[in-house]
């Protein structure tokens, strides 16, 4: 099954990237600060941020100053994804966009005092 996923460049009080991935209606969502890597040698600190509707991902655009997020917003990658394995500390999924293809994990960092820090690692395809 193939669902949604997109990367948005966000230029806020600093330079990050949104990822994105569809699930259950949402797009669970963390903010990648130095953006992903297509590097199997890089890994990726990703902070869980809160869920945004599916419509969002099709958001490119300035949030006016004095809103949360107020930068500019542009799409940087897009496409399918197929979840491998979805669990609370681990999500292993394949990714066919434009920039970012092949196969992902994101983990949990267990020993992460604010409870939101995981790592997205590229994988062997």
């Amino acid at each position: 099954m193939s669902l949604k996923f997109v990367v948005q460049e966000h230029h806020a009080s600093r330079l990050h990237y949104d990822f994105r991935l569809e699930r259950d209606g949402v797009l669970k969502s963390w903010a990648i600060p130095k953006g992903p890597s297509m590097s199997l040698s890089d890994k990726r600190l990703a902070i869980a941020v809160e869920d945004h509707e599916l419509k969002y991902g099709d958001f490119e655009g300035k949030i006016p100053d004095g809103e949360y997020g107020a930068g500019q917003v542009i799409i940087w990658d897009s496409g399918t994804y197929e979840p491998i394995k979805w669990t609370d500390n681990e999500i292993q999924f394949v990714l066919d966009g434009r920039k970012l293809r092949g196969a992902f994990v994101l983990v949990k960092l267990q020993r992460s005092k604010k409870g939101n820090e995981w790592l997205l690692i590229k994988r062997k395809d």
